[in-house]
């Protein structure tokens, strides 16, 4: 099934098919990204947060769903990989600052 994501969170999953620095980009300075009960603030932070999650797993995300919730948009994606519990369908709650990521939350 193909969706149409805004452009800023169309870039976001684009850029994790590539590498950290690409991915830190996607956000604005002082964003917050929280995965795995772990909260990352601003781009540095972000970038070692994905650096950190390629070193130790290989993962493919595949988003089929987009819809709203509160002034968020939330993308629910599929993740497969050779990590704990793969495969396994995660919820992306993104709010953005024009065409920037200011905040991300990864969860079910």
């Amino acid at each position: 099934m193909s969706i149409t994501l805004p452009k800023p969170v169309a870039a976001y999953f684009a850029a994790d098919r590539a590498d950290a620095d690409a991915v830190a980009l996607c956000f604005t300075e002082d964003a917050v990204v929280i995965d795995e009960n772990r909260t990352h603030s601003g781009r540095d932070a972000i970038r070692h947060w994905r650096e950190a999650a390629a070193r130790k797993f290989s993962y493919v995300v595949d988003p089929f769903a987009i819809s709203g919730e509160d002034d968020r948009i939330v993308v629910t994606a599929h993740l497969t990989g050779n990590f704990p519990g793969s495969p396994v369908d995660l919820r992306y709650r993104f709010s953005l600052d024009d065409e920037w990521i200011a905040r991300l939350e990864i969860g079910v």
